[in-house]
């Protein structure tokens, strides 16, 4: 197996992605984010990522880690963890962790604890759900729309919950790109924003919906379902497939999920370091 390891995202883009278009679903999370950057949309950022594929001889997985985050394996082969483990230990001294298949970032975090010490502790597990078929959700009230340009601030702070001040300036060019893309919802009641619900741009007939936020004094009046399946019926009204991610240790999301017509995909694991 020939191991690569690049901070290109352009060049990475073009090796890979015609070995993850098959399955974008799948993954999504990768693709999105190296599109991202290699398209500059992204903004600039202090550290370079790094991008890891493996061929035999054709591509037969890869791998990314960001600027201030672990190592994303996704649906990676299991055999494959470790060649990819020993080339980010090549180029890294150190990472917060791996999140991935779970037999893939198990084996990841015992081979970087190996090379670099420390220890490997599952931290939290999530699901990725496609929509199968669409069942409209209702809120006891209210309205969906498009963010407004006022509101900048507040989906930047609804996005990033409990972030500081200080490190919101980035989030709020996040949020302003919401609002260009025309990519974020709100549920109006009365002319109050009470909850939030985002998409990604679809790539390759795919788009990823989140976050998903609601403040807690506005929970438990369907406004999330409602809105969820709301922009989900956009996705599909325009020709394209929704997923998204749970949290599984959030038993009422994926319950509303899955009335909304959400089936699992794949399950994932993070792994953190210490």
């Amino acid at each position: 197996m020939d191991v690569r390891v690049t901070s290109d995202p352009q060049a990475f883009e073009q090796t890979v992605f015609p070995f993850l278009q098959q399955d974008p679903v799948l993954h999504t999370i990768i693709m999105t984010n190296v599109r991202d950057r290699a398209n500059g949309s992204a903004g600039a950022e202090s550290a370079p990522s790094y991008y890891v594929s493996v061929h035999d001889p054709d591509v037969v997985g890869v791998a990314m880690r960001t600027p201030g985050r672990g190592v994303y394996l996704g649906a990676l082969r299991e055999d494959l963890a470790e060649p990819i483990a020993d080339a980010y230990a090549d180029v890294l001294p150190a990472l917060p962790g791996v999140a991935g298949d779970r037999p893939a970032a198990v084996r990841f975090g015992e081979r970087w604890c190996e090379r670099r010490g420390g220890r490997a502790v599952e931290s939290k597990g999530t699901r990725l759900h496609e929509l199968i078929e669409l069942t409209p959700l209702e809120a006891d009230r209210g309205t969906p729309r498009l963010m407004n340009a006022d509101e900048v601030d507040l989906v930047a702070g609804w996005g990033h919950e409990g972030f500081p001040e200080e490190l919101l300036t980035g989030q709020r060019k996040w949020a302003a790109r919401q609002l260009e893309q025309q990519s974020m919802w709100i549920w109006d009641v009365d002319g109050e924003p009470v909850s939030m619900v985002g998409c990604r741009v679809p790539l390759f007939g795919v788009s990823r919906v989140g976050p998903v936020y609601t403040p807690p004094e506005h929970r438990r009046h369907g406004y999330a379902g409602a809105l969820t399946s709301h922009v989900s019926a956009k996705i599909l009204a325009d020709g394209n497939q929704a997923c998204l991610y749970t949290d599984l240790t959030n038993p009422t999301s994926n319950k509303i999920y899955h009335q909304a017509g959400y089936r699992p995909v794949a399950d994932f694991v993070d792994v953190d370091f210490s």
